[in-house]
């Protein structure tokens, strides 16, 4: 028997989590950079902030994409690729206050995305 695979609004609430919990990564980097520097390292180190963004574009594309064919609406394809391609150009920015602000910035875009994503699938 052939099982279904999650509908876009789960998809979509999972994006969104996964969405969150980069926020709550950034922010814990900053914080315990400032607080000990031993923990900012292990955070920081540039393969938690790649395994995050594949899982991210994966996730994200899949959503999205079934999403905008499932109800033809391109919009939220649009937004929420702005969001993952604004997180990508962050990894090219050196660690610091302003990668801080743009992988923030582009996780709200793409988190924003999947909500539009959710809302015209209903």
């Amino acid at each position: 028997m052939i099982e279904r695979l999650p509908g876009t609004g789960t998809l979509d609430r999972l994006a969104i989590g996964l969405s969150g919990l980069c926020l709550v990564h950034c922010v814990a980097s900053v914080v315990l950079i400032s607080l000990l520097a031993s923990a900012g390292g292990l955070l920081l180190h540039p393969a938690v902030h790649e395994v995050g963004l594949a899982m991210a574009m994966a996730i994200g594309t899949f959503a999205l994409a079934k999403g905008s064919i499932e109800h033809g609406y391109v919009l939220p394809a649009a937004v929420g690729g702005l969001g993952l391609g604004v997180m990508a150009g962050a990894l090219s920015v050196p660690h610091g206050p302003a990668e801080t602000v743009y992988t923030m910035l582009g996780v709200g875009i793409l988190a924003l995305g999947h909500d539009l994503n959710r809302r015209a699938g209903i």
